[in-house]
């Protein structure tokens, strides 16, 4: 269940807040730029996030605020920052890597805000990607995604190609409606 509230002092609905975590590389930033189309690494020390930064974008006439987070080790205190203000959690995996020390640490935070979580397995474009051999790695650090009978969504996208991203905005606004 959701934990904060999604109204204002006038009782009109916010848009939901969302953070985008998971391991350095792994795509958050990039995922970010096809959700908005424009340069978020062009502007960062050797196309690595050092700062949290809030963009909002419009689905279907509502509106969504996501909070990108560094994924190297060294800014851990940034990404449960993030975690706090948070309404949802993208958790954002390479298909053709595996689950790394920050997607777990990722996990950690997620559970401790007590937020909503998807899984967004990226990089399926990829020819090494195996979605299914990460949802097994997610699956022994209990993070059971729905097609593995666990009641976590999970959505395969190419932030590069920008595919599947039509349809994680969907899971968004289902995930962020139903913990309103």
């Amino acid at each position: 269940m959701m934990k904060k509230e999604n109204k204002t002092e006038n009782n009109l609905t916010r848009p939901p807040v969302v953070v985008v975590l998971g391991h350095v590389d792994h795509g958050k930033s990039s995922l970010l730029e096809a959700i908005r189309d424009f340069k978020i690494t062009a502007k960062e020390s050797g196309g690595i996030t050092q700062h949290i930064g809030a963009y909002e974008v419009t689905e279907k006439g509502k509106k969504i605020t996501f909070i990108d987070t560094p994924g190297h080790e060294a800014f851990s205190a940034m990404r449960a920052r993030g975690t706090e203000v948070a309404d949802v959690a993208l958790l954002v995996v390479d298909s053709a890597q595996s689950v790394q020390p920050q997607t777990k640490e990722a996990v950690m935070a997620i559970k401790r805000a007590e937020i909503p979580m998807i899984v967004v397995l990226n990089k399926i474009d990829l020819p090494t990607a195996n979605p299914d051999k990460i949802k097994g790695e997610l699956a022994k650090i209990d993070v059971l995604v729905e097609s593995f009978g666990g009641k976590i969504p999970s959505v395969e996208v190419s932030a590069k190609e920008k595919r599947g991203i039509d349809e994680l905005l969907e899971v968004i606004l289902l995930v962020a409606d139903l913990h309103e």
